[in-house]
């Protein structure tokens, strides 16, 4: 069965666009809505690119750079960056352990 879909009215960069998703998207569809529209506002108050078409294309390579820079080896989402994340999580972890450890005497 189909999920009901939902109609929305949105502004992007003072424009108006009708939308439609399914109830449980439209939470994750308008905040890509307002991050589209934060990126391509910020685009057109730098004041060096003119016209919606081309502030709409330096905004999509803008986020590209940000997604691709995310899922790099190198990035943040990195098995190499979990890794590190997690021994650091280990390591805190052992140390309050050494430093709780004492405490559990007095009770």
């Amino acid at each position: 069965m189909m999920a009901a879909m939902e109609q929305l009215s949105v502004k992007i960069l003072g424009r108006e666009y009708r939308l439609s998703c399914a109830a449980e998207e439209k939470e994750a569809l308008l905040a890509a809505v307002a991050y589209v529209d934060e990126k391509m506002t910020a685009i057109r108050d730098h004041g060096k690119i003119t016209g919606n078409d081309r502030i709409a294309v330096f905004a999509a390579l803008n986020i590209a750079n940000e997604l691709l820079t995310a899922h790099a080896p190198e990035g943040p989402l990195s098995d190499l960056a979990i890794g590190d994340f997690r021994r650091r999580i280990s390591s805190m972890n052992a140390v309050l352990d050494a430093a709780l450890s004492p405490q559990e005497k007095l009770f």
